[in-house]
């Protein structure tokens, strides 16, 4: 069974960093992407990052490329997504999920971790 958890979220002001964490375990595929989406109220949820556990390309959405940066421990089975310069608008609840080769991102994902609340306060 795959199971995610997502950690590392809370309250931080404009400009400040967090690291979120998504611990994984229970994968039997061997072609996958690892992504973070995120959820504002009254918003559409937005993907924001993901990596691929074959050769550890990234994709980053517009709206956070050069301010956070998505990275794997293979040997901690975890992707970590560091903030940087984090804006008001960047609050949301933050998931990870995992997404087979050629899966929709960010809403063909095929298990998701429980999300971790990022608030950013101006």
């Amino acid at each position: 069974e795959v199971q995610l958890q997502a950690s590392g979220g809370g309250l931080v002001q404009a400009g400040g960093s967090l690291r979120l964490s998504c611990a994984a375990s229970g994968f039997t595929f061997d072609d996958y992407h690892i992504g973070w989406f995120r959820q504002a109220p009254g918003k559409e949820r937005e993907g924001v990052s993901t990596i691929s556990s074959s050769d550890g390309s990234t994709y980053y959405a517009d709206s956070v490329k050069g301010r956070f940066t998505i990275s794997s421990d293979n040997a901690k089975n975890t992707v970590y997504l560091q903030m940087n310069s984090l804006k008001p608008e960047d609050t949301a609840v933050y998931y990870c999920a995992v997404y087979l080769s050629g899966s929709y991102f960010p809403n063909g994902y095929d298990s998701r971790g429980q999300g971790t609340l990022v608030t950013v306060s101006s």
